[in-house]
């Protein structure tokens, strides 16, 4: 009874301590005054009322903001697909080498990101110099280190399909291209779908690598701009802007979670009717 009690009590104790700065900060992005630790009143003012200030009229800001959801929209784009493909690849080696090649898929889920971003920032200032730092840079760090999450998420998602459903296509006559767009995209749809947000969130979120990555200030991510001005008396506007990054990252994990569960349901109906169809 008491481990019932104890066991509960200590989970809300950590959820609350972890959500209190975000709250804390989350409640002066809407402040009406410059502080950023007494409470000023409510207002709009931070995220785009003020004239000069606010995060849609401060270039610096709306600049950062921009380029961050453009670097978030290129690697989920680049990396779904990439990712995808590798899972299948992997799942259906057999083969030499194939052990290796997973593990190699993983170390990137392992490597501390720092020595992640400062091999990057090396490769590209020498071995890779015609491409150097910038935009490109950033999209190349942000896809490598987001393949590993796309990997694990789709082919978790072939564990859970398994064979059966694309050999009972083959033995109907469906070669090998159709079986791959009619029968296994389809149903890896509800993983796809969450590799694809979950993929938007992790770069959107990211410091490290982009920092290493950039050239200049029309590189700037919102966390750099966030790193480099939180320490020099900045206005509300900076929790405006954060909040603004929060917000991003939960609908992308949000909608991800939603459209794995709906797609799921009906894959799963979907599924069933096929094979008690194949099996009469």
């Amino acid at each position: 009874m008491r481990r019932g009690r104890v066991l509960p009590a200590v989970t809300w104790i950590y959820v609350t301590w972890s959500l209190l700065p975000v709250l804390l900060a989350i409640r002066f992005a809407f402040n009406q005054g410059r502080s950023r630790t007494s409470s000023q009143g409510f207002s709009l003012r931070w995220f785009w009322t003020d004239p000069t200030l606010s995060v849609r009229n401060d270039p610096t800001l709306w600049a950062a903001l921009q380029h961050s959801l453009v670097l978030a929209g290129l690697a989920m784009l680049i990396a779904t697909p990439l990712g995808t493909a590798l899972a299948i690849g992997l799942q259906r080696w057999r083969g030499r080498g194939s052990g290796v090649s997973n593990i190699l898929m993983l170390l990137p889920l392992v490597t501390p990101e720092l020595v992640f971003a400062v091999g990057l920032f090396l490769l590209f200032t020498s071995a890779f110099g015609f491409i150097g730092l910038g935009t490109t840079a950033q999209v190349i760090g942000h896809v490598t280190f987001s393949l590993s999450w796309v990997v694990l998420i789709v082919r978790g998602r072939l564990v859970m399909i398994g064979n059966d459903v694309e050999e009972a296509a083959a033995d109907l006559g469906a070669p090998p291209w159709q079986v791959l767009r009619r029968v296994l995209l389809p149903l890896l749809a509800p993983a796809i779908a969450a590799a694809l947000l979950s993929t938007f969130a992790l770069s959107i979120d990211d410091f490290v690598v982009a920092q290493y990555m950039a050239s200049g200030a029309d590189t700037t991510t919102v966390p750099m701009r966030i790193y480099a001005t939180a320490r020099a008396a900045p206005t509300p506007a900076l929790n405006a802007l954060a909040t603004v990054m929060l917000v991003f990252s939960l609908l992308a994990l949000t909608l991800a979670w939603l459209l794995f569960k709906r797609l799921s349901r009906g894959q799963e109906a979907g599924v069933g009717t096929f094979a008690a169809g194949t099996a009469q």
